[in-house]
């Protein structure tokens, strides 16, 4: 079940490049926090990516993705996760068209 109304979900986009964003799968989710709870996971605006992240709002080329805690999409550059800087395969990640 998603933690996002598909309304909401229908209209974001990613506020850099403006592309649309699809719900991550929950393999990637995992595997985020899990590196997260590992402290290896930083965002864009270098802080370091907290566990327990409900989902991820993934661009729809699979680069970049924004956290999701309490329902809320955090849509803000800095807050965002450069998943195709991260280790392992980054092409798992990447959305099927």
């Amino acid at each position: 079940m998603s933690p996002l109304d598909p309304e909401l979900l229908d209209i974001l986009v990613c506020p850099e490049t403006h592309r649309p964003v699809v719900l991550a799968d929950e393999p990637l989710v995992a595997r985020v926090n899990r590196m997260a709870g590992e402290g290896s996971v930083s965002n864009r605006g270098g802080a370091t990516v907290q566990p327990g992240l409900e989902a991820l709002l993934l661009r729809d080329d699979g680069r970049v993705a924004y956290p999701v805690r309490e329902e809320i999409p955090i849509m803000l550059i800095d807050e965002s996760i450069d998943i195709a800087a991260l280790p392992g395969p980054a092409d798992a990640d990447a959305p099927t068209p």
